[in-house]
């Protein structure tokens, strides 16, 4: 039986396939928030071979790729950690994506049951984008990672021991 992790042991990954599905836009970003991920997962016991690794031109493709890999049946990864980063500008074009994006990487997890963890930076400059991918305020692909990953074991076990009383 999995056991549930403490707040900071390291949730244990060693039969998970995990597919992280990555933004190209501020690439410089986004590649630091993968190599946060990928390296959580190794240091979680996971095995880089069952990583799946994709690339999206924005954040807004995200979740249409995260639920493309969830529909692939019994080739479906345990869970979907979803890479981005938003910087606000001149408009509110960025508050339309976050609220998009998160909303519709919610209700895919929700609707499949799957583990999709949101690792979208969302900020108003590029100096806290750098801040949250491996610098002051630490890696967020990293956290969504572990979240993830911590996510399916808590899911295993709920379904392996709940029993309801009616």
């Amino acid at each position: 039986m999995q056991s549930t992790p403490t707040h900071n042991q390291i949730p244990d990954a060693c039969d998970m396939a995990i597919a992280i599905v990555t933004s190209r836009y501020h690439e410089d970003i986004t590649t630091a928030l993968r190599d946060g991920a990928v390296e959580a997962f190794i240091e979680a016991g996971g095995d880089s071979n069952r990583l799946v690794h994709i690339e999206a031109p924005g954040t807004w493709e995200l979740p249409v790729l995260c639920r493309a890999l969830l529909q692939r049946g019994a080739g479906a990864p345990d869970a979907v950690i979803a890479l981005g980063c938003v910087v606000a500008g001149e408009t509110s074009h960025d508050r339309y994506i976050n609220h998009g994006v998160s909303s519709a990487l919610s209700t895919l997890a929700i609707e499949t049951g799957c583990p999709v963890a949101f690792g979208v930076i969302t900020c108003s400059t590029m100096d806290q984008a750098r801040a949250r991918a491996g610098g002051d305020r630490g890696n967020k692909g990293r956290e969504a990672m572990h979240a993830a990953i911590e996510t399916v074991n808590l899911i295993r076990t709920t379904k392996s021991t709940a029993t309801l009383s009616p």
